[in-house]
This record gives C-alpha cells, structure tokens and sequence, in this order.
C-alpha cells in the first residue's frame, strides 16, 4: 500500500474489493462500467489539466507555509465582524470532533436529538436576547437574514397594503454596507423599492410596508427605536431591527422598542472571524410568522411513549414540498456554528455573558476617555463597543496603525472608527492611544488598568433577566460542559458512527488532514475587511480555488461568494438575469424547471423575478424532449433559463442532454445546470461539455466540506466568459465582474474559511485522484443498485441499465399491506444506519448514494439490513403489530420488565449478528410531528418547570 498517497486513504473499496464488485456488477473493468453508464459524446477527452497529488505531509507542509503570507493583525474594524474567544472545550469537542461536523440536517428526529437539542438552545439564547418568542436554527449570515426578514413582511402584508401594492421598504442609512448590497439584490426582482435614508427625519406614507435599522448602528452610535417603530406601526409598517446579539445582554431588547423581526449574526459568541465566515446568523419574530419564518426550526414534541422528544418543527414549509409557492429557497443553514454560538452561551451562562460584555464596553468607555485627553472629537453620544473618531488624517492614522499591527475602520478622510471585542486588553487600549497620538502629534498617554465603567443612559439599559433556563446554569466547569456536550453526541448519528447514504446530499469522507488547517490561527482569525496586503495567502488560496473550479467544471470563471447551493442557484440565475438585461432583453423571464428538479430550483427562479414553467417527465424518468422542445418554442421570446440537473436528481446521465442544451440556446435562453451531482462528472464530464452556460457546486458535497448537520455549505457558481462580467460584488472589499450584480452573501468571499477543505481535497487528490474517486461513487452505487434490485424495484437506470452514482428504491408496493417508506426508515436505526433520502425526488421512495468513500465492507452491512428488512416485510400481515412499525426501538424497551410485542426482543434489536458489535440505540422512539405542530414550542423550558417537577 502507498501510504503516502492521500487517494488511497480516501477512498473506500481496496483493490481486491474491486475485482469482486465488477464481477457482481458484470464487467470484466472500471473502464466498462464508466463507458456503459456516461454517454460517449460527452466524455472528457484528456485528463484534468491540474498539479500533481500532493501527500498528506506535503499539504501539511504547503498549507503552513501559505498560511505565512498572510498577516495577523488585530481588527478593530467592526462592520458585523468581531474577533471572539472560542472556548477549548467547545473548539476540541464541537469544532474538531467529526462527531459534529460529519452528521446531516436532523430530517431524522430519532437519531438527531443531541444536536437538535443543542440548536434548541440556540434558538432560546436568541428569543431570550431579542425578547421575541420565535427563533429559528440560523441562517446564512446578517445580510441574507435582513433580506429574508424583508421578504417575509413584504408576503404578509395586509390585504389593503397588497391591493394598494404598498411596495416599498425603508433602509437606515446606518445599516451595514453589505446588508444594504444584499437588500437591493434580494429587492429588485420582487419589485420591491428600497428607500435608504435617515430614520430621524423619515416620514411613513402608505406605500412602505416594512423598514431596517441597525442597533447599534453601523458606526456605533446607539438610537432608541422606540418612537421610530411607534409611528411606524401607526402606518402599518412592520419593523426590523439588525441587532448586535452580544449588545443585547446589556442593553434594552428590540422587542421592549416594538420590533416585530430581529437579525443579526452571533458570530460575536466564540466564532473566529474566518476571513468573513462561516458564521450562523439569528432570525427572532413572533408567533404571528411561525409559519412564514424562513429557515427551520426546533420544536418538541413527543414519541410514541409520549416521551419529550424534539424534532424540526412546520417542515410543510419546505421548498421540496412548496417549490414554486415557497416563500423562501433557504436549504443549509449553519448547523455546526449555531450550535457552537448556543454552546458559548451555555458555557457562559448569564453571568459569563454579562461579564464579556461590560468588560467590552468598559474598556470603550475607558478609550473614550484616553480620546478626549489628547483632545479629538468622539461623535458617538452612546456606545456600546465602537467609537467613532474626528481625526486629521484617516490614512495617516491607519498607516501608523498598521505599523503596530491593529487595523481601524476608515469611514471617510478625517474619521475612523474603532470597535472593540471580546479579545481587547488593556495594553491594546494604550496601544491604540498610542497610535492616535503619533498620527496626530500629540503626546502618549496611558491609561489606568481595566476598571468597570458602564455608561448607557437608563432608557437604553436592558432590565429583563435572560437565559434562566436550568441548560444556561448549571455547565460552567469545563468537566461537566465536556461531559454535557459527549451526552448529547452519543445520541446521534455521523459518518463516525456508520455510513450516511443519503442521494443527492454526498456524505463523503471529510478528512482529518483537509479540517486541520481551519484551527490555524494564520487562517481563522481575519477580519473580511483587511487590506489587500495582509490576505496575500488567503487571496492565492481562494484564486487557485477558482481556477481549480474553472478547471473542473470546463468554464471561465468563478465566484465563490455563494455560501450555500441555493444561494449559487440564485447567484446563478442573477447573472443570467444580468446578461438578458444587457442586451436589452429583460422581457425574457420564463425559466424551464423539469418536474423531477431539487425544490430550491423552482424557488430560486421565483426569488429571481423568473416564472417557472414545468416540464415533463419520461415514464423512465428522463426529461421529455418533446414536451420540452414544444415549450421552448412556445416561450421562445421570453425564454430566460432551463434548471437542470446533470446526471439527473433520478440517478441517470441522460444521453439526450446535449440535445436539450441545443434547443435552450436555440430558443434564446441559457443553460443553468445543477451541481449536486457534479460527484458523478467530476474528471469524467463536466457542464461546459454538456452545454451548460453556468452551474453552481456544492462544496459540502462534491469537494468534501462536512455537513455539519446542516451548514456549512459553499455554492459557488462557474460561468462561461459571456456571463464572467456579472459574477457578484462587494460594497467593501472589490471581487466579482465589472458589470457585476451586488452582493449574494455579506462577505466579499462567502464562507472563506471553509473553502480551506476543498482546496486540500483537490490539491491532495489532483486529476487522477479526482477522477477516480468520481469512478469509485459510480463503482459503488452500481454495486449496490445489483446487489438491491433482486430484492426490490430500483425505479431508473440508464439507457444500458447503470446508475450515475445514486438511485431510487421503489417502496410503493408495499403500502398495499400497510407498510409505509417511513417504516423502512425508522427500521433501519435498528440497524445502526441513518436512512437514505426519503420520499424525495418521488413519493415512497428511498435514494441512496453511497460515494467514493465507504468499503465494500461496509455497503455490505447495508445490502444486508436491507435484505433482513425485506423478510421483515414480507413476513408483516396488516394489522398486527412489526418490528417495522414499532422501529426504532430504544434501550428503554428493550430492557423494561413488560414486553407486550408478539416478536422477540432479539428480532427488534439485534436482528443480524454484527450489530452487537457496535450498537446504536435511539434515544427515544418514533416522534410524532403532527403533536409538535399543534402544540409548537421552540424554546427550552423555564427553569420554574424543573423546580416544580421536583
């Protein structure tokens, strides 16, 4: 074995492995199986023009000496973006523990309770800070959770303010620029009109149905909002409030002003800066919106024991069920930073919080001071943090500056802003008078040692308690946080645990040496809005990320600011929007979705300004040419786009797909292809060579960033040259096309932190690794589909009978005797594995991928719990009580003294030999979603409920 070789150790079946698996598939190689399953017209002709593999210890080598360009300076920037402590018990347990970052989104509720529970305190800090009654589990960052809050009222406006087409939404001057950048992109395709101005002097009319300011303020000053949102409720204007999360333990909650939504980001709660992310934004409203609040959320429920059980609440608001009615394409959130934003705050406590945050505004107050002795002028009149400083020359002081390592904010020739953080010490307090001194020719001073000095008027100050909850009180020694955060983990399942054969989601390995570099301080500690010069390793690493991508792909050129593939799909749409409009053709609008399209498509299209047309299905599950050729030409004036995904969501390389490009491009429109299942093409095929003008990537899938149940994720888009000029920009920091739309996400690079992953992978794995690991995910499922389909009905294969590197497994037959696809889901935890993707993209079905990574071996242990399950099935007589219905059964039933089921406990907990080897027990039973919708509670109970149960 080649033991330097990064390849080897990725992927899952050894070579002898593979001979057996051709031989149950029925080809004599690899070769044969690629050529009968993609079409020949559409194959690479030469290998990857990408650099040689790199080993494990070679990266390691090339990633520290990268990470040397860069500079790490201390920020006091601001802007939404604040260095934090991460506690080492969160940073070793949470962040670096696979257990975490491995899992998925908790569509599985019984094998998801310990980061369902995690997010569900998440969700209570942000209620209990905000002072709304509804959170949900996060969104992509501040900018995106504005423009959601914006979107949301302007969908629930009153009848009058729809038939009088009340269209307008007030934006505060002093919110955050990329806020304001995302805010127009998100408003302009809706029709709604932004009006930016002043919130003192803004006079409410009938037309503007919504409105935005910043608490504090993007400078720092704080305003009580009270008076504003008064009038604006008067006028029926519904209010948001983008609010600083930490401000809010000391000061007055937006709620007590009147806010009906607040957002923001709690990067603030031990997330490092990550050169702008990832970072999990908060959403907080009332119950008025629970059914509108896009994102998802936490709910308790019970199981089938009428045990306390959580689970995701109201999931009928789904786009894969709504589609192009859903109000919002939001799919991955920020899972794993939620719950370490949650944790912070458990660790913490009430009083911890306290503490960080009067000793960050005591030390401002003490700057403050220092300031008005060297006889400049602070316009901020209240402050929490940021201070907002007359000086003479901006440039001249941030020169100085950076000659002592700290960045300041420039606001404009003679003003600078600085913004204090949970890491300021007092020695940077005098280091920054310091500065200010020198630029302005005045002699230092010091100041005294840190003393608590608060001074926020009354009105202002927050009088309510928060974070009561017996969680919030009671782990604050490292010993028992340590042990809290390991209980909530054994209750889960991740790929530590067994393989996660979800389709269209590509839980492949992430590994150990591509996660490493994300701990680095060179990499995670750096402010977005950093000079140029202090980024040079992050700027070569993200540009050879996009040329990698190019490479890949087949395209021109990449924009990696998309921070989720439905936030690429988008992006994606945008610069097609863009083009058509710059040839004068902003008529065309229709976009062309095929009936068997991933949910988000027909929602982004619709957020995109575009109307959707359907069309349809082959009974073998193809596009339908026809029908698609008669639309195009029926809508080929208006035609704008076609979504398609390739190999298709059913598991197929359609042969026919260039023919479907041709009649797109025929007709006037582009081609947006997908990239969910850019895990097939990879090294074999890629959009350009299909006829695709731009598709978006998931990196959380393809390029091996975990999931981390449930965000991050990465969507970047590629596009050919005619569509590079529009690829999106930055109000701060230049990126994008020269004609390019505005912001998708806040920050100029998305979630540059994570992008670290793919770049190992791609670096570590180069051409060959990487186009032998899309053959292995295709040797896999083939593998799988032969061994399955004696047993069941796998719906659709590819013309010479392969599938791409999924497939759906029919279970419609069986609901004749009562046995429902969610049955052969919830059994399969007996099993010790999570379910594949269910009823999705056909009702009554599973579709399973097992990628590149898992052995033989272990398909094998699946193979076979699928086969147990099928004697299980076939053996069910309707009516009477099954393993299959009971499923999942927990350790509680197994060992309580009264055991009413006609089968033996044997039969429900260990039904093949091997899983007393490694068994998993759920922690409850089956939960019932509809008692947790009828009876929605999102947040942790009142510690009063603990007192009176005991």
């Amino acid at each position: 074995m080649q033991t330097d070789s990064f390849l080897v150790r990725h992927l899952g079946p050894r070579e002898n492995d593979v001979k057996q698996m051709l031989k149950t598939i029925g080809v004599t190689s690899l070769e044969q199986l690629i050529d009968e399953t993609i079409p020949t017209d559409i194959r690479l002709k030469n290998d990857l023009d990408l650099p040689k593999a790199m080993s494990e210890i070679e990266f390691a080598m090339h990633i520290k000496e990268l990470a040397k360009k860069n500079k790490v300076y201390k920020s006091f920037i601001g802007l939404g973006y604040n260095a934090a402590i991460l506690p080492a018990v969160i940073q070793r347990n949470i962040f670096e523990n696979p257990s975490w970052y491995t899992s998925y989104t908790p569509y599985q509720a019984e094998i998801s309770q310990g980061r369902l529970e995690a997010l569900l305190n998440y969700q209570t800090m942000v209620s209990d800070l905000t002072g709304l009654s509804m959170a949900n589990s996060s969104l992509l960052d501040e900018g995106t959770a504005a423009a959601e809050a914006m979107i949301m009222l302007y969908n629930t406006r009153s009848r009058a303010q729809k038939k009088s087409d009340a269209n307008i939404f007030f934006v505060s001057k002093d919110v955050l620029p990329q806020t304001i950048s995302i805010l127009k992109t998100r408003s302009n395709p809706l029709g709604i009109e932004l009006i930016i101005g002043d919130h003192e002097d803004f006079s409410f009319s009938k037309n503007v149905y919504g409105a935005i300011v910043q608490y504090p303020a993007k400078n720092g000053q704080i305003y009580d909002y009270t008076d504003f949102i008064e009038k604006a409720q008067q006028n029926e204007t519904k209010v948001v409030v983008a609010a600083d999360l930490l401000s809010l333990v000391m000061l007055k909650s937006p709620a007590k002003m009147g806010a009906n939504v607040v957002v923001g980001t709690t990067q603030r709660f031990g997330i490092s800066l990550g050169f702008g992310g990832p970072h999990a934004a908060y959403f907080a409203t009332s119950e008025t919106y629970k059914r509108q609040i896009p994102g998802r959320i936490i709910g308790v429920t019970v199981d089938a024991n009428g045990n306390r059980a959580l689970r995701m609440a109201l999931q009928t608001r789904e786009q894969h069920i709504k589609r192009e009615k859903a109000t919002s394409n939001i799919c991955t959130a920020q899972v794993l930073l939620a719950v370490m934003a949650g944790m912070y705050a458990v660790y913490h406590g009430p009083n911890g919080l306290k503490y960080i945050a009067k000793k960050i505004h005591s030390l401002a107050n003490i700057l403050n001071k220092g300031i008005e002795k060297l006889g400049l002028k602070q316009c901020n009149k209240t402050f929490f943090d940021t201070l907002c400083i007359k000086v003479t020359n901006a440039t001249k002081v941030n020169f100085i500056a950076q000659r002592f390592e700290l960045n300041f904010l420039n606001i404009d020739e003679v003003t600078i802003g600085i913004s204090l953080n949970e890491t300021t010490t007092n020695e940077d307090i005098n280091t920054i008078l310091a500065v200010l001194a020198e630029a302005e020719n005045k002699a230092t001073i010091t100041v005294a040692h840190f003393s608590v000095c608060e001074n926020i008027p009354n009105n202002l100050l927050r009088t309510s308690n928060f974070l009561t909850h017996a969680v919030f009180n009671t782990y604050h020694s490292e010993t028992e946080m340590m042990r809290y955060i390991k209980r909530l983990e054994r209750k889960d399942i991740s790929l530590t645990d067994t393989m996660i054969p979800l389709g269209s989601c590509t839980m492949k390995l992430n590994a150990a040496s591509e996660m490493l570099p994300l701990s680095y301080s060179s990499w995670n500690n750096i402010h977005p809005f950093v000079p140029k010069n202090q980024v040079l390793g992050y700027r070569e690493m993200l540009h050879t990320l996009e040329k990698q991508l190019n490479v890949i792909t087949g395209f021109y050129a990449t924009s990696l600011q998309p921070n989720s593939g439905a936030q690429g799909e988008y992006a994606g749409l945008l610069v097609i929007k863009a083009y058509h409009e710059s040839n004068d053709q902003a008529h065309r609008h229709i976009c062309l979705i095929p009936s068997s399209a991933h949910g988000t498509n027909p929602a982004s299209a619709v957020m995109a300004g575009m109307k959707v047309v359907v069309t349809k299905t082959t009974e073998d599950g193809n596009i339908d040419v026809t029908d698609l050729r008669e639309k195009a030409v029926l809508y080929k004036n208006n035609l704008a786009a076609l979504m398609v995904t390739y190999p298709s969501t059913h598991g197929v390389f359609e042969s026919a797909i260039r023919e479907i490009t041709e009649i797109i491009h025929k007709n006037g429109g582009q081609v947006y292809m997908d990239g969910a299942n850019m895990n097939a093409q990879v090294g074999l095929t890629n959009p350009a060579e299909i006829g695709a003008d731009v598709c978006h990537l998931n990196l959380h899938k393809t390029f091996a960033i975990p999931h981390g149940g449930g965000g991050p994720g990465v969507g970047p888009i590629c596009v050919t040259k005619h569509l590079a000029e529009f690829l999106p920009t930055n109000p701060i920091y230049k990126t994008g096309g020269k004609n390019g739309i505005t912001a998708i996400a806040a920050a100029p690079f998305g979630s540059a932190l994570v992008d670290l992953i793919s770049y190992s992978y791609i670096k570590m794995l180069g051409a060959n690794g990487l186009k032998q690991a899309t053959m292995y995910a295709i040797l896999n499922a083939n593998y799988l589909k032969t061994r399955l389909e004696k047993h069941y009905k796998i719906l659709y294969s590819g013309e010479r009978g392969r599938a791409a590197h999924e497939m759906i497994v029919d279970f419609r037959v069986f609901k004749e005797k009562g046995i429902e696809v969610s049955d052969i889901a919830k059994r399969l935890m007996d099993f010790g594995f999570h379910a594949p993707t269910l009823s999705f993209p056909v009702a009554g079905t599973l579709m399973i991928e097992p990628t590149e990574s898992e052995s033989k071996e272990e398909i094998d242990r699946f193979i076979e719990a699928m086969i147990q399950i099928k004697k299980e099935i076939d053996a069910y007589k309707k009516g009477t009580d099954s393993v299959l219905k009971n499923a999942p059964h927990t350790q509680e039933m197994l060992t309580n003294d009264v055991w009413k089921f006609s089968y033996l406990r044997k039969e429900a907990a260990f039904p093949l030999p091997w899983i007393a080897n490694n068994k998993y027990w759920a922690p409850v039973r089956r939960v019932d979603d509809a008692y947790g919708d009828r009876n929605l509670i999102c947040s942790c109970n009142p510690i009063e409920d603990y007192m009176e149960s005991n």
